[in-house]
């Protein structure tokens, strides 16, 4: 029996429409919501990224604005920048674009975010809630990755979560919103890169989170039967035909692409109880979680 579909579309379309209600609620006070993109120099995966954002905010009603900086801006520069927006009233939300030019290191721009107007969630203050399970926003794609896992109904208490990936945006905080109650938590794993088995982990994982940007790295003989998985993973690929060859596209010549997730989807599919799909799962939730952070920092403002 094939698994169930973690749908992130429907799930983002229903949390959306709760949130309309709540940026509706503050246009009838006369207050407008303002979400600003820093964005140094140009890259073409942060450019999607950018549109997205954009899109969603137009749809929800909120301003959205980019502020374009040149490859030649230094640290100093960009904090002198974050901080005038700090301080701009105006200004509910900011969003540091990735990545930053190799002379910028990221966590001395992130930490000069307010943090009543970091919408990643990404200031050690805002991290240090998390850990206090106190949070008023979290990082985006952990806390899409969670409500997807919620959306399943599955009750979580006591059941073996393994996740694969550590960084500060995903692997790390997922499991800190695992921990979030004292007595309904389940119990979390995190793997790495210097996890030395870790087919052993996956095999025992009720729930499995996958965050590394590596296609195919879950095989299905590394899943529990029944268990549930969410894949985070975003990579692209090329079309094979039947002999194993890449699919050239008339027009443009080049081999054709598609995008898929770090877990074997079509056999993880005919083990798991409940998987997650690449794309259509946890990707749709991003950045309405960016819309969800951007409507919590205007309270936190009392706007």
């Amino acid at each position: 029996m094939s698994a169930i579909l973690l749908d992130g579309e429907s799930l983002a379309k229903k949390i959306k429409e709760e949130l309309k209600r709540e940026i509706k609620d503050f246009k009838s006070r006369g207050k407008s919501l303002t979400l600003v993109a820093i964005q140094v120099g140009e890259n073409p995966a942060s450019r999607v990224y950018i549109n997205q954002q954009k899109k969603a905010c137009e749809e929800m009603g909120l301003i959205y604005n980019l502020k374009e900086l040149p490859q030649s801006t230094t640290e100093l520069e960009l904090i002198d920048v974050v901080e005038s927006l700090n301080k701009d009233t105006s200004v509910t939300g900011i969003i540091l674009q990735m990545p930053l030019p190799s002379g910028i290191n990221p966590r001395n721009v992130q930490i000069k975010i307010a943090p009543e107007k970091d919408v990643e969630g990404l200031n050690p203050y805002n991290m240090g809630l998390l850990v206090y399970g106190k949070q008023r926003v979290a990082p985006c794609t952990a806390m899409g990755a969670v409500e997807l896992l919620k959306s399943s109904g599955v009750e979580l208490k006591g059941k073996e979560v393994v996740i694969v990936g550590h960084s500060e945006i995903v692997g790390k905080p997922i499991a800190l919103l695992m921990l979030q109650s004292l007595f309904e938590s389940p119990t979390p794993t995190v793997c790495h890169i210097a996890t030395r088995d870790l087919s052993f982990h996956t095999k025992r994982a009720d729930i499995l989170f996958v965050a590394v940007g590596k296609p195919s790295l879950i095989k299905g003989d590394m899943l529990k039967k029944d268990s549930i998985v969410i894949d985070i993973g975003i990579n692209r690929i090329p079309v094979l035909n039947e002999k194993g060859e890449k699919v050239i596209d008339e027009k443009t010549g080049k081999p054709k692409m598609k995008t898929v997730g770090d877990v074997e989807f079509e056999k993880a599919k005919e083990i798991c109880s409940y998987i997650s799909p690449v794309p259509g799962g946890v990707g749709p939730l991003t950045v309405t979680m960016l819309i969800k952070n951007t409507v919590e920092c205007a309270k936190w403002q009392g706007k």
